[in-house]
């Protein structure tokens, strides 16, 4: 049978480090790149007779993450212990929440090639990350580094709505992209501060759905759609050849772009849940609640409106530029500076999407600010600089970040404006090319183009294309 014979079924379990300045059960720092356990105390560290303390911060970034995708908010919940025996978590078991999450039954919307599509969410909960082991290939051996333990996280637990890989890269953007508009996380993929499980099963239409796998720990968008379209093609494989396939947890290596087992997946009742007994119930009041809903920032879909009706901007330049926060901020902070809304939508949709996707780095990471990239802009508008240097000046951006105005002086790529200089590389292209100025005479109006390239060249791609058009105009139509 064709793949196209199944349906493919998959859930999400999301797990986001939140940005608050320090851990979730003591006062340890939360942040990335220390050295190796210089970020621990007894608590992070799981020494017998230490007591966790809840960081209220934790609460309040998980019940804006709830608010911000539509989940209903508990006012009565709790912490409990989830049991398992793994060499990063000191404790032997993680504080996490079971049957009383802070944040359910909510829903967000992503694009589709078919349309819009409601994604349901189960449920958001906070819980402590675990450690980190550094597996030295050389020794064969591991080290253990606790830096992570303790940092807080929120899981977000979606139904199993999604039918394709574009659909799961659609959904996770749209909930990174919420995550960074209401600053609860930077959602740093390649840091593992945004991680995702994924949950693969496939059916036939009109069957039970299948049983699932689940892959771990996933954080960079490509993998993902990679993971997930080999997992597919996997299972339907071993159905198709009277197999079965076993609920477990998959390992995804990126490098052979296969699965491989790691072990039988696990169940809530493995776990053995209960309520921990070092932590008071979590009681929010309604005027906790609506404070935080007050309080949360414009969002993606209320900031594309707003785009589409002040900027008018198309619809699918205004989706690029809000999936991103950071691209969204670049954008307006740059118009401040040169009021020039279409040039700067320009740049980002075109040169600067394109450096990033080719040097697969994060809008978070781009080095240059909103006010050099509107300089910049300014500068091509009052022609000091043509287009063409414009894109030499961005590179210089992204590679060594500094006042447009100190590159373009350094470089020596100030526009040629000056009549009698641009008049010599006009009298001097048209006498090395009597063909382009036949053609152009016998209409073809391609040559006049040609020629203001051959002009481009000869500049460097200084000259200033208006005067040059202008030039080779008047003298072909002498």
């Amino acid at each position: 049978m064709a793949r196209s014979d199944y349906e493919v079924v998959i859930g999400l379990e999301v797990h986001a480090e939140l940005s608050t300045k320090t851990k979730i059960f003591c006062s340890c720092p939360n942040s990335f790149g220390g050295a190796p356990n210089t970020q621990t105390c007894p608590v992070c560290m799981g020494m017998p007779g230490a007591l966790p303390v809840l960081n209220e911060k934790v609460v309040e970034y998980a019940v804006k993450a709830g608010l911000a995708t539509n989940c209903e908010i508990s006012r009565n919940s709790k912490n409990d212990r989830k049991n398992y025996f793994y060499p990063d978590t000191p404790k032997a078991y993680q504080i996490s929440q079971y049957d009383r999450p802070l944040c359910e039954n909510g829903e967000i919307e992503i694009e589709t090639k078919d349309g819009k599509k409601t994604i349901r969410i189960e449920r958001i909960h906070i819980e402590d990350d675990a450690g980190k082991l550094n597996h030295d290939d050389f020794g064969g051996g591991s080290l253990v580094d606790l830096n992570r333990a303790g940092v807080p996280l929120i899981e977000t637990v979606s139904k199993p709505d999604m039918r394709s890989a574009e659909e799961v890269e659609a959904y996770l953007r749209k909930l990174k992209s919420i995550f960074e508009y209401i600053e609860v996380s930077d959602c740093k993929m390649q840091e593992g501060s945004l991680r995702a499980d994924i949950n693969v099963s496939v059916h036939k239409p009109g069957e039970p759905f299948g049983t699932r796998t689940e892959m771990k720990n996933m954080n960079s968008f490509r993998s993902i759609v990679r993971a997930i379209e080999y997992e597919v093609d996997r299972q339907i494989d071993l159905i198709e050849d009277g197999g079965t396939v076993t609920q477990e947890t998959l390992r995804w290596d990126d490098v052979s772009g296969k699965t491989f087992s790691m072990r039988d997946k696990e169940d809530a009742q493995d776990y053995r849940y209960f309520p921990d007994p070092d932590l008071v119930a979590i009681k929010l009041s309604e005027e906790y609640i609506q404070n935080i809903k007050e309080s949360l920032p414009e969002l993606p879909e209320s900031r594309k409106q707003r785009y589409l009706d002040e900027y008018k901007l198309s619809e699918k330049d205004a989706n690029i530029i809000t999936s991103s926060k950071y691209l969204s901020d670049l954008f307006e902070g740059a118009i401040k500076v040169c009021n020039n809304p279409k040039a700067v939508n320009n740049w980002i949709i075109s040169d600067i999407s394109r450096i990033l996707h080719e040097t697969e780095t994060e809008a978070i990471e781009i080095p240059f600010d909103s006010n050099q990239l509107g300089k910049l802009v300014v500068l091509i508008d009052k022609g000091t600089i043509s287009s063409s240097i414009g894109k030499k000046v961005l590179v210089e951006l992204f590679e060594n970040p500094r006042d447009p105005e100190d590159i373009i002086k350094e470089k020596g790529w100030i526009q040629i404006s000056d009549e009698g200089a641009i008049k010599e590389v006009v009298a001097k292209i048209l006498e090395a090319n009597p063909q382009s100025i036949a053609d152009y005479k016998a209409g073809k109006d391609k040559a006049l183009g040609f020629l203001v390239g051959q002009a481009m060249k000869e500049t460097k791609g200084k000259a200033n294309p208006q005067m040059l058009n202008k030039m080779f105009l008047e003298e072909l139509n002498k």
